[in-house]
């Protein structure tokens, strides 16, 4: 059982570092919002999300991820990052 509680702590504090890490990298993607409303830029940019899931792919293949759960994990922070974009822009 102490094995499983260290193993926990470990899990805790990896989502303590994810949620963190989500919070600097949305604060980076609104100021890309600003920019892009400013500059009558369209909320999406296809090309750079497709280079971001091939690029993120290749990353979890290298860290023995599975490459298909970090495209979906990017997707949804696409999608995420886009309707925030959509809300500056309005």
């Amino acid at each position: 059982m102490a094995e499983l509680e260290e193993i926990r702590s470990s899990i805790d504090n990896i989502d303590a570092a994810l949620v963190h890490m989500l919070a600097e990298r949305f604060k980076c993607t609104k100021r890309v919002g600003r920019l892009k409303a400013e500059n009558d830029m369209p909320p999406a940019d296809p090309d750079r999300e497709s280079s971001q899931i091939t690029r993120l792919r290749e990353l979890a293949i290298q860290a023995d991820l599975d490459p298909a759960f970090a495209e979906k994990f990017l997707n949804f922070i696409i999608d995420e990052v886009i309707r925030h974009h959509e809300a500056i822009r309005s």
